[in-house]
């Protein structure tokens, strides 16, 4: 007789994010009396970077949007002047994800437009874009960015086309995209992109999910599933899936995981409730979260995603009364990383006139930066130009740390990686004083000393965490004016310990240049 052992199996999985949680902003923190359009697109008519937040309004007579400051918190004016340009509704705005002062808007006018925002935010109506994109015969209803490659901008409209356009054409009016793509037969409900901006998932009104190559066009897989009506596609970053939401055949809301390089049968389907509203999608490549907010829901759920069965594990739901319309997000290098916060909503809530930011924290004790929960992430650099793009060639995004301190890539890191002027230069200099270790030494030093000084100067002037002081609104209450005076308090002694630590630093290096000039001298 044999005896077969039992062994216990826990029923939760271990994970750092099981207990993230949501943490709504404040009233004094929201932004009030925001005119939020009344249109029914199925869109998230919100766009944020770190220095602004663009949200389309409800206005007589042509299209517009809103364009503030992302610290420009309370009560908005409601004649804050808008980004007025279009002759037709607004029904898509994005930010360019490699310059936080370029959006593009779509219309019911059949054109894309480009705006530059000025450093200091929109101070007068804006009605001259920088470039103005012609090419579709109806409403344009989404447009997307490629996330690698510099300028490179996609539209999609109600005559079943996606055009392809690069703004590094000198034209101010640009007439002809350099790529249109016919194989959809409806309207194009959404598009997404892979990481390194390779492939491109579309989801259409005939209730296909396509997979193309973006800049040849050609079609690469096909789901046609009767059971699975979909509304919104999208990438998970590498784990080589795809995730849409929509409805079944029951018309309960439900959700599906498929293999982006076999689209016959899904690797999962979850229904999740009998809701009409339109379910967005969300997903964090860094933390592999999914969050899933619906259209007219005050509830968003969140989820792990995994590579291996059972893909799917529902965390939890963040749950509240005021129902959304739309959603903007942040990107992850606008987030507070001292409060652990690893995703950030901003709720439109039609019913209130009011954007209300919804920060997901994960619980932890330390205050101190925690590299776990921020691996590397996407920068606000390019990989490539639209050229290097257009020629055939695919990279991955630049990244960076969200470390506070950490440097920030530039655009085109292999250009700069090379051997150009100045490091030729270095290596000559170093090739002539090899010969003489003292002036090596010396040169060596006074270098530091240049390095040092330059780096604190740019320190000064950067960016902390998507918080430019120069863009900062003026306190309002009591409350935000003790918080301002506090956190100048503290910027200054910070500011005085870093000018002390040079002084000390210049110190320690001047007496180190007059001990190599006095070892030569003996020499």
């Amino acid at each position: 007789m044999t005896v077969s052992k039992m062994t216990w199996r826990p029923q939760y999985r271990s994970s750092k994010f099981r207990h993230v949680f949501g943490k709504a902003a404040t009233k004094e923190n929201c932004y009030d009396g925001v005119p939020i359009t009344r249109s029914v697109h199925d869109n998230h008519f919100c766009a944020v970077n770190p220095r602004f937040i663009a949200v389309i309004t409800e206005c007589a007579g042509g299209g517009a949007f809103l364009v503030l400051s992302v610290h420009h918190t309370g009560k908005v004016d409601p004649l804050h002047p808008k980004v007025s340009g279009h002759r037709g509704n607004v029904l898509d705005i994005k930010w360019n994800p490699f310059n936080d002062f370029c959006i593009a808007s779509c219309s019911e006018d059949s054109t894309v437009k480009v705006w530059d925002i000025p450093p200091h935010g929109v101070l007068k109506n804006l009605t001259v874009p920088w470039k103005e994109l012609q090419g579709h015969s109806r409403r344009v209803g989404l447009i997307e960015w490629h996330p690698t490659a510099n300028n490179v901008l996609f539209s999609t409209g109600y005559d079943y086309q996606v055009m392809i356009w690069n703004l590094d054409s000198p034209e101010a009016v640009i007439k002809n995209p350099v790529r249109t793509i016919s194989h959809h037969t409806d309207v194009v409900l959404s598009m997404s992109f892979n990481t390194d901006g390779s492939r491109l998932a579309t989801s259409c009104k005939d209730k296909k999910i396509r997979v193309l190559e973006p800049r040849t066009g050609n079609l690469l897989q096909e789901a046609n599933c009767k059971n699975h009506k979909a509304s919104k596609v999208l990438f998970l970053g590498n784990l080589k899936m795809l995730l849409s939401t929509g409805s079944s055949r029951w018309n309960h809301r439900q959700m599906a995981l498929w293999d982006q390089e076999d689209l016959d049968v899904p690797l999962l389907q979850e229904d999740l409730d009998g809701s009409s509203g339109v379910l967005f999608p969300f997903y964090d490549p860094d933390t592999h979260m999914l969050y899933i907010a619906g259209k007219g829901d005050g509830n968003i759920r969140y989820y792990e995603i995994s590579s291996e069965k059972p893909y799917l594990h529902f965390l939890t739901e963040y749950r509240s009364h005021t129902p959304q319309k739309g959603m903007g997000i942040m990107p992850k290098r606008g987030l507070d990383v001292n409060s652990c916060e690893v995703f950030r909503f901003y709720k439109l809530v039609t019913i209130k006139a009011l954007i209300e930011p919804l920060s997901m924290i994960v619980p932890r004790r330390s205050e101190s930066y925690q590299d776990d929960i921020y691996p590397m992430t996407a920068a606000s650099a390019a990989a490539m130009s639209a050229e290097e793009w257009l020629s055939g060639i695919d990279k991955g995004p630049v990244l960076q740390s969200l470390k506070p301190g950490s440097r920030v890539p530039d655009s085109y890191p292999e250009l700069s990686s090379g051997l150009g002027s100045k490091g030729l230069g270095n290596s000559l200099g170093t090739r002539r004083s090899q010969s003489r270790p003292g002036q090596l030494q010396l040169a060596y030093i006074q270098d530091q000393l240049g390095n040092k000084e330059g780096k604190e100067c740019r320190s000064k002037t950067s960016v902390s965490n998507g918080q430019d002081p120069t863009l900062c609104s003026p306190p309002k209450t009591e409350n935000e004016l003790r918080l301002k005076f506090h956190k100048q308090q503290e910027e200054i002694r910070r500011l005085r310990e870093m000018l002390n630590q040079r002084d000390v630093r210049i110190k320690q290096l001047e007496l180190e240049i007059n001990n190599v000039r006095n070892s030569q001298g003996s020499h």
